[in-house]
């Protein structure tokens, strides 16, 4: 029986993905002043490669683009709040997300913190060949759609797009 769907539990997000995907980084020698979390899938990896990285400085953006299964707007939007540039000039940032699957999300972070951050990296769980960014840290490359243990569940109540 073959699957459309990536599945992907809480056990192994935090007994395989966090420790090797936090492995990739001490390897590759970048050690990040801030982990920047894009809210809401990268929230979970966000916070574990802080721990695994020993990073006490984390923060967040709410980046909207998907409403549903592979349904999107027409452009990624950054919801307020928004980290004040200043506090990140000259640091070093690990962003954090669930996949790059167009990998026009992380396009607009990267957009955001260019000119800004002496250097920025991504690390992401999931990978797509299509993305436009090709992540500097991946766990696993799918080009199916993924059920994060997150999100696997419907949610209680909907809400509007932009989440207000």
């Amino acid at each position: 029986m073959t699957s459309d769907r990536e599945h992907l539990s809480w056990a192994t997000f935090g007994d395989v993905v966090v420790p090797a995907l936090a492995q990739q980084v001490v390897d590759s020698g970048f050690e990040p002043d801030l982990v920047l979390s894009v809210a809401r899938g990268g929230l979970a990896l966000g916070m574990g490669l802080g721990y695994a990285l020993d990073v006490k400085n984390l923060s967040a953006v709410n980046v909207e683009f998907y409403t549903g299964v592979d349904t999107r707007l027409p452009v990624p939007i950054m919801l307020p709040p928004t980290p004040d540039v200043v506090d990140l000039r000259g640091l070093k940032v690990l962003i954090a997300d669930d996949i790059a699957d167009t990998g026009l999300t992380l396009v607009h972070v990267q957009e955001f913190l260019a000119d800004h951050v002496a250097e920025a990296r991504t690390a992401v769980v999931f990978e797509k060949e299509r993305s436009v960014v090709k992540a500097d840290y991946v766990w696993k490359s799918t080009e199916l759609w993924v059920d994060f243990p997150w999100s696997a569940v419907p949610p209680l109540v909907t809400r509007t797009s932009t989440g207000r």
